[in-house]
C-alpha cells in the first residue's frame, strides 16, 4: 500500500485491515473503530493504555493560564485542559531506528 507523504489515512488503515485479515471493508471499519473508541474512552476515564512493544497513551494535563489574543493583545484567560500524549515503546522505537540493510 502506498502511503503518502502526508502519512495515512484512517482509509487507508481499514483498507489495510481488511487486505490483511480477508475480512470486508465493512468488518476491518468496525474493528478499527472499536480499537479507536476504546482507547479515547479509557483516556477519558483517565486510564493509561499500554500496548507492549508498541507504545502507552496516557493523559497530560495543563494547568490554567493567561494568555493572549494574538489579533488585539488582550488578555484571555485559558482553561486547564487534558491533552493526550503517546510515547513509543522500545520495539517500535528500534524498529524505526533501524538501517535500511538490517
Amino acid at each position: 500500500m502506498a502511503i503518502t507523504k502526508r502519512g495515512m489515512t484512517k482509509a487507508q488503515l481499514v483498507e489495510q485491515v481488511a487486505r490483511s485479515t480477508q475480512l470486508t471493508k465493512k468488518h476491518a471499519e468496525l474493528i478499527v473503530n472499536t480499537v479507536f473508541d476504546s482507547i479515547v474512552d479509557s483516556l477519558k476515564e483517565g486510564e493509561k493504555i499500554e500496548l507492549r512493544g508498541f507504545g502507552s497513551f496516557r493523559i497530560r494535563h495543563r494547568g490554567a493560564r493567561i494568555g493572549r489574543n494574538p489579533k488585539t493583545g488582550e488578555r484571555v484567560d485559558v482553561p486547564p485542559k487534558r491533552i493526550p500524549y503517546f510515547k513509543p515503546g522500545k520495539d517500535l522505537k528500534e524498529l524505526l531506528n533501524r538501517s535500511p540493510s538490517t
